[in-house]
């Protein structure tokens, strides 16, 4: 996740009138709104599928800044984490968060107002509550078989 709020090299209200298979990399990367949810880990349920956010975070995730602390090479610790395009986003978003930026606009619905790229302010997602900011908990302080003792509903 870079840092999503609006920048002058991207043209203004981008997301409005590109599709996601149009939009250019860092027009891809400011769509992220810095919640945090994708960071933490989820538990899915075998039979029906479901799938059910935990506050429990990935090992890169700083629970400060809502940001991976090593995105650029998070796949040297982290090998399974996803890296979303337009290509593989069909296949994600059974587990993606409702408030997604990526989510919406696949499903043709507007960005929240709080969303850094809307607001302008970066710090809008942690003001409204939305992002994970201040609640997660290490994955490696949590012993696998409690995790279910750590099901949050999204914040939204």
């Amino acid at each position: 996740m870079t840092d999503p709020i609006a920048r002058p090299d991207l043209p203004p209200r981008f997301w409005e009138s590109k599709r996601l298979t149009e939009m250019s990399k860092d027009e891809w990367e400011a769509l992220c709104d810095g919640c945090g949810k994708c960071c933490m880990n989820k538990l899915e349920d075998e039979d029906t599928a479901e799938v059910a956010l935990t506050r429990i975070a990935c090992r890169l995730f700083d629970d400060a800044t809502c940001r991976c602390a090593q995105y650029p090479i998070r796949h040297q610790f982290v090998p399974e984490c996803i890296v979303l395009s337009a290509d593989n986003l069909p296949q994600h978003l059974y587990w993606m968060p409702e408030t997604c930026a990526y989510k919406l606009l696949w499903n043709n619905k507007p960005l929240y107002p709080w969303h850094p790229l809307v607001s302008g302010d970066p710090e809008s997602v942690h003001r409204a509550g939305v992002s994970m900011q201040g609640m997660t908990v290490p994955e490696f302080d949590i012993d696998d078989e409690d995790w279910e003792d750590h099901i949050i509903d999204e914040p939204q």
